[in-house]
Parts: C-alpha cells; sequence; structure tokens
C-alpha cells in the first residue's frame, strides 16, 4: 500500500466512518483472573452489515481460546453458570444498556447410551448426525440454550423452540458430516434473525508468539514490501500461531430494523461475560441462592485490555462498563505499546519514533462517536466510551471484494467501521498506535507481524485465496480432534521460524 493511501485512509478512520480504531490483536487470556476462567474468557468480538442479507447486522463472540482440537474425551463447552451479553448503545450517548441479548445454556447427559456409563462425552455408536431426535443418541453431553432480548424492563424470549449448541468436532468417524450437523445449530428466531452457539475455526491470525516475546517479529523493523502489503492472501514473513486452534462461538444475525429505525445509525457494541454472587441466608448450613449478576470479562475493539490497560488494573477493567472508561485515560493518553516498540526497536538500531503521550488521536478514535471528537476531554457532553463502533449507513463488501487492510486499503465496511472475522486488525492496529492518524513518519510504514490471512481454514463456503467464510455463521468450520494440523514456522510453505 502506498503511503499517500495510507494518510487518506487514516482521514477516513476519523473523520467518514468515525468508529473506534485499535491496539494490536485480539483479547486471549488478557488479565491475570480471567485467564484462569475459559469459559467466561471472551477472544473475539464481531459486528458487521450482513453481506448475506444487506438489510441485516451480526454480532459474534468467541470464548474459550486456544482449543486444542484434540483435547478429549472431555471438549469444549459453553458455561452453564456464565451469562453471556452482547449490549447495544442505539442512541450514541455511551452506555450500551438500550438493547441487551442474554444467551443462556443448560448442560444435559442424555440418550440410550447413558445407561453404559461411557467414559467420553460423544460416541460414534452410533455416529452423531443430528443434534436431536434420530441420529443424536451418541451426542451423550448436549447443551440446550435460551436467547432473551432485554429492553430496559422488557424482557422477549427470542427462540421458537428448543435450541442446541452444536458439539465439538471431535473426528470423522464420531460426526462423519460435522458442516450438515453445524448447519442444523442455524436456528431461526421469532423477530426475523437467527442465532448458532458452536464450534468454529479460530479465524483470528496472529504470530502470536512472536508478538509476546517482547515484540520479537521476525523482521526488522517488521515493515512489509509494497507487493507484500497488498497482498490478502499470503503470510510473508510471519507465522500464525493460531491456526489448527478452534473456539466456542455465539452468533446472532438480526434485522437492522429490530435494534434501530436510523438506517444510517452508528451503533454502538460490546459483549459481556458475566457469572453470579453468591449469597448464604438463614443460619450455617442452610441453602445457597443465587445473588446479583457480576461482570467477568467485556470485550469491544480487540486487545484494549492486553496492550493498552496496565497488568494491575486488567481485571477492574472487565469488570466496569464501557462508559467508566474515564478512569483509564492515562493508559489511552501516553501509549505504553508504543514506549515499547520504540525501546525495542531502538536497541536494534531501527528507531521508530512513535509518539508516545498526548495521544488524543487514540482516546478520539477508541472511545468516542464522531460528533466527540471536537469536544476535548472525557466530560459529561463527552462521555469515553469503549465500544466497537458500527455505521449501519456503510454498505457490506462482498468477501471476495473486501480488503484485510479495511479503511487503510479502501474497504471502509472493515475495522475499525465494526469488525469483520477476517480484518487484519493486527497490521491496522500496529500502524495507529504508530501514528499514522497523526500522520507521522512511522505511522506512514507498512507496519505488520508478516501475516495476512487466516491460512489454516479449511472446508467449503470460502473464499478460494483469501479465505473467508460467506455464510452464517460467518467462521469456517472447526478443525476436527483426529486430522487436526497447525502450520508451524520451518514447515513447507510457511516462514522460517527466526
Amino acid at each position: 500500500m502506498k503511503r499517500t493511501e495510507s494518510l487518506i485512509g487514516a482521514g477516513l478512520l476519523a473523520l467518514a466512518i468515525g468508529c473506534s480504531a485499535p491496539v494490536y490483536a485480539a483479547s486471549h487470556r488478557e488479565a491475570p483472573q480471567i485467564a484462569a476462567d475459559p469459559t467466561a474468557d471472551l477472544t473475539d468480538v464481531y459486528f458487521f452489515r450482513s453481506w448475506q442479507n444487506p438489510g441485516n447486522v451480526v454480532m459474534i463472540m468467541n470464548v474459550i481460546p486456544g482449543q486444542e482440537p484434540s483435547s478429549g474425551p472431555n471438549y469444549f463447552n459453553f458455561g452453564d453458570d456464565v451469562l453471556y451479553t452482547f449490549n447495544l448503545d442505539v442512541n450514541g450517548d455511551g452506555k450500551a444498556g438500550d438493547i441487551v441479548y442474554e444467551v443462556r445454556f443448560k448442560t444435559e447427559i442424555r440418550g440410550g447410551l447413558t445407561a453404559l456409563k461411557l467414559p467420553v462425552a460423544y460416541a460414534a455408536v452410533p455416529p452423531i448426525t443430528a443434534l436431536d431426535g434420530a441420529g443424536s443418541d451418541g451426542l451423550i453431553v448436549r447443551q440446550s440454550y435460551t436467547v432473551t432480548e432485554v429492553r430496559g424492563s422488557q424482557r422477549t424470549t427470542l427462540g421458537n423452540g428448543p435450541m442446541f449448541a452444536v458439539p465439538s468436532n471431535v473426528g470423522p468417524k464420531t460426526i462423519p458430516d460435522y458442516e450438515a450437523l453445524a448447519a442444523q445449530g442455524n436456528y431461526a428466531l421469532n423477530n426475523g434473525g437467527r442465532i448458532f452457539a458452536g464450534q468454529r475455526d479460530e479465524t483470528f491470525y496472529i504470530d502470536l508468539g512472536a508478538t509476546f516475546d517482547t515484540v520479537n517479529l521476525r523482521r526488522t523493523p517488521p515493515v512489509l514490501s509494497p507487493a507484500e502489503d497488498a497482498s490478502d492472501s499470503g503470510n510473508s514473513f510471519g507465522v500464525d500461531h493460531l491456526s489448527g486452534f478452534n473456539v466456542s462461538t455465539i452468533a446472532i444475525e438480526l434485522p437492522i430494523t429490530a435494534i434501530t429505525s436510523d438506517p444510517t445509525a452508528i451503533v454502538g457494541l460490546y459483549a459481556a461475560t458475566s457469572r453470579q454472587k453468591f449469597r448464604v441466608l438463614g443460619q450455617v448450613g442452610s441453602s445457597l441462592n443465587t445473588g446479583p449478576w457480576v461482570q467477568v470479562s467485556r470485550l469491544a475493539n480487540p486487545l484494549v485490555n492486553e496492550l493498552i490497560i496496565g497488568t494491575s488494573h486488567k481485571d477492574l477493567w472487565n469488570a466496569l462498563d464501557p462508559n467508566q472508561e474515564s478512569r483509564f485515560l492515562d493508559f489511552y493518553l501516553n501509549s505504553r505499546l508504543g514506549t515499547v516498540l520504540n525501546l525495542v526497536y531502538s536497541l536494534s538500531g531501527t528507531p521508530l519514533e512513535i509518539p508516545t503521550t498526548a495521544r488524543t488521536d487514540l482516546v478520539n478514535a477508541l472511545l468516542k462517536y464522531p460528533a466527540q471528537t471536537q469536544s476535548g476531554a472525557c466530560n459529561s457532553s463527552s462521555t469515553c466510551s469503549e465500544l466497537l463502533r458500527l455505521n449501519l449507513g456503510v454498505a457490506a463488501t462482498e468477501p471476495a471484494n473486501q480488503k484485510r487492510l479495511t479503511v487503510l486499503a479502501g474497504d471502509g465496511a472493515g475495522w475499525p467501521n465494526g469488525r469483520r472475522p477476517n480484518d487484519d486488525v493486527t497490521d491496522v492496529a500496529l500502524r495507529v498506535v504508530a501514528g499514522v492518524l497523526k500522520a507521522t513518519a512511522a505511522g506512514a510504514l507498512a507496519l505488520g507481524d508478516g501475516v495476512n490471512f487466516n491460512a489454516g481454514a479449511s472446508g467449503s463456503n470460502l473464499t478460494p485465496n483469501t479465505k473467508i467464510y460467506t455464510v452464517f455463521p460467518y467462521l469456517p468450520t472447526p478443525h476436527d480432534g483426529r486430522n487436526r494440523r497447525h502450520i508451524d514456522c520451518g514447515e513447507s510453505g510457511a516462514a522460517p521460524c527466526n
């Protein structure tokens, strides 16, 4: 990508689309306490206009990071004791409680095989070909779920009947046709939408191990050539350390009219997971009564908690609503990530000179709506709220035409205008931290981790080269436990290890 295009994209980022901008990857194991609670650990959140149904909007959350597909005999389930929510701000005040979609799960041990007391959750006698009824007997541990829309005190159940989560892809003998089974997990909602819950491929791509080895990326400085930067289908010098892993996904697609009457509105979203406190009633030994729900993880823009918020504040950040972000303002104004990058590359003899103080560009991009960006600091008239913002007036880009660098490559339907599963948020974020919104020399560089797409995706419904999954639930088929493969450094067709 040319430098002039990069700077034009920066202007679009702040002015035309006015949505949030970045930080450097996705939130996997981002805080000390949530790292020990995988069923409540949000990894990625997506929010975009549907290209299948242009009048619809899509919300996706992923949890349980780093699922090794072969990790049996107990595979991966959502938490029955976790409340999963999508929280929407539809009036632009930064308070994402206008509409809330709650998803709850319930696990059962069932089917005729339970009498055998088998030591596994799934058994291929007979093979699993259905989520319910004939063909489902081998699905011994099964999860059902509900979805509820909350508008103030009004609660509406959106399901039309029993809904079941699609189980982990344990292997072809247990589940001979996984995509056919997964298709049964697409349920219609009574407001014209649809929902899916189950396992999918980890679509987020990054040289994760190199990144957190003190930014030990595989090129110094990590600058892509023009040809490498223009590619949406090749990994130049980086290694996708998440290839071959799975996640657990909740995807909801809704008519835009179900959330707003304004087809050009800019809507804010964050996903959250919560757990209940316990209260003891009466004397010692009496029964326990569940208390209020307490938020334990939240996520909107990728990797804010991981690479912006200081370690001592991470768990507090997870517990607070996004409209309280002014409590963490110092972390945005004084970029610790920029400081680390400057130190690392100064020591290597290739200084980047990233601005680290007075980063109001990050505050405006991540914490404000477009109309608020000229109002100065976070105050009553300009609430700072860390939300993933989607301009519904921007039409969806067809998968074959999507650009990994989104607005920096002229594709205004991608992050930070919402976020699609295959947006290269790592490279976009690195450039924004480097100062592309401030027109700095470092920001104009084609910085990146050398990983440009999800090379490990496989199966049907994928674009030929960029491997974008084209149909609901918009994340590829999960890798099966028997035949899974991680694409590692040093392999044929992969980047070298050093």
